[in-house]
This record gives structure tokens, sequence and C-alpha cells, in this order.
């Protein structure tokens, strides 16, 4: 709550001082947007996905490093909004009414125009926030946001945006995985059979502080956002391994090769 300024007890008048400087302090301090990934549609413009998701154009811009309001079909935006996993039962009725938002909305921000769901799906609710931890795709504490983070620094420095992300994804995709461990940093310092799975773990590199957009990425990608498209690895398109080059490729970001 803010406080007015009110004559009287010094001692109240110097707690409302400092309420008052927290309160300043919130409202003006900048909000990591968490994002979800938004597959722009024929005929649309910034100003309707904005309105579409509640979200200032400047942000959209901001967020996707936009420079101009020039968007395509197909271009992939980055939008802040929260993500629903389809369970058995579920329609998108009934996901409209779940968080009060219309059905057209709900169709337009997944491209979703028949009433096919699958459990495990991932459905942009557009208008509404990530509104704590516990709408992670994966569970997480600060320890590992920063683990996590620190390793997209070390494995993406000079990618985008978008890449950094994407690195992000691939250990979420192994935490949800059967076939690896069920956690950040179990999945991140994996050993098998003698060799580390990331190379920043082997030569220290992941003990370096993450800049503020790894971290970033690494909330994204915690909250679903995954332009890596399910992978489970990703390498340099400079390398020569046959082997994960004859994997699947799902995605393919600057100089980096997703594949699963």
């Amino acid at each position: 709550m803010c406080y007015s300024h009110k004559k009287g007890d010094p001692m109240k008048q110097l707690i409302r001082i400092v309420l008052l400087v927290m309160c300043i302090l919130l409202v003006t301090s900048p909000v990591t947007a968490l994002a979800a990934d938004y597959t722009v549609q024929p005929n649309d413009s910034l100003y309707k996905i904005s309105r579409l998701f509640q979200t200032p154009i400047s942000i959209l811009k901001q967020e996707n490093s936009l420079t101009t309001d020039t968007i395509y079909p197909g271009q992939l935006l980055y939008v802040s909004a929260k993500l629903h996993l389809v369970v058995s039962g579920d329609s998108l009725y009934l996901i409209a009414k779940k968080y009060g938002i219309p059905l057209t909305s709900l169709r337009q921000a997944n491209n979703k125009w028949d009433d096919k769901l699958l459990p495990g799906q991932k459905l942009i609710i557009p208008g509404v926030m990530p509104s704590s931890s516990m709408d992670a795709v994966i569970p997480y504490n600060d320890s590992d946001l920063n683990l996590l983070a620190r390793l997209i620094e070390a494995e993406a420095v000079g990618e985008t945006y978008e890449a950094k992300i994407g690195v992000g994804g691939v250990v979420v995709n192994r935490v949800q995985s059967p076939d690896w461990p069920n956690t950040i940093p179990a999945v991140i310092n994996h050993v098998s059979g003698g060799y580390y799975q990331f190379t920043p773990v082997k030569n220290g590199m992941i003990n370096q502080p993450a800049s503020e957009e790894s971290i970033k990425a690494a909330k994204a990608a915690l909250y679903g956002s995954d332009p890596s498209k399910g992978a489970l690895f990703y390498f340099d398109d400079s390398s020569t391994n046959q082997w994960l080059w004859a994997k699947t490729k799902t995605a393919y970001i600057d100089s980096m090769v997703f594949v699963k």
C-alpha cells in the first residue's frame, strides 16, 4: 500500500516515507515479461497482436528486438501470456471459461479453429500473465534459475535472444523427458559414459555470471517458451559430429542447430 505524508509521530512519518519509497520502486521498476511463442498469422499487425495480448506495441517491439512495425506470417513473436497445459477432459470452451477470456481470443492466440485437443498440448492464454512459479512448466527455485541462466550465457553468448531461449528449452525438455534426470541441476550436471552433457560444466564457463538477457531467456523457457520446438540437443552448425547431424532437426536459429 502507498501512504500519503501526514503530520504526527516522527517514527510513523519515517515508516510512511519508507513505504512510499518502496511503493514507488515497485511501480517504476522494469518488469521482465515471461514469454509464450506466438506465430504471426496472415493479416496480423502489431496493433492487433497488442490488443489480443493486452500488451503495448512498444513492449512487443522491445521483447522481440523489432525496430519497425513490419511483421510477416510465420514469424515467431514472444508475447507476455500464461500457458495452459491441456489435460484429459479439457475443451476450448472450458479453458476460455476458466480464465475468463473470450473463446474467439483463445482461438486467435493459438490459431486453433477446430476443437481437437491432446493431453500435454500447450495453449497460450492471451491477456493473462503468469502469476507465480506454480505457473512454470517444470518446478524450479532461484538457484535453478541462476544455474540455467549461466548455462545459457555460456552456451549462447553472442547469439540472439531466440537462440538463448532455445538453449533453455532444451534443458526444460530434458527435465520433462523420462530419458533424462528430472531436475535442472541434474540435467545440466549430467555425465554419461564419462562425457559431460554440457561443455561449460566441464570447462568451468558455467561459473561466470549470467546477463540480464540470459536470465530473461531462462525465465521464458521455464514458463513454456520453446523455439527449439521440442529439441533435446543443440550444437553449432560448424560441428562435424555426424551423430548429431543425423538426428531430426527441429529448429535452426542463428548458428545453432536444435535436434531430437
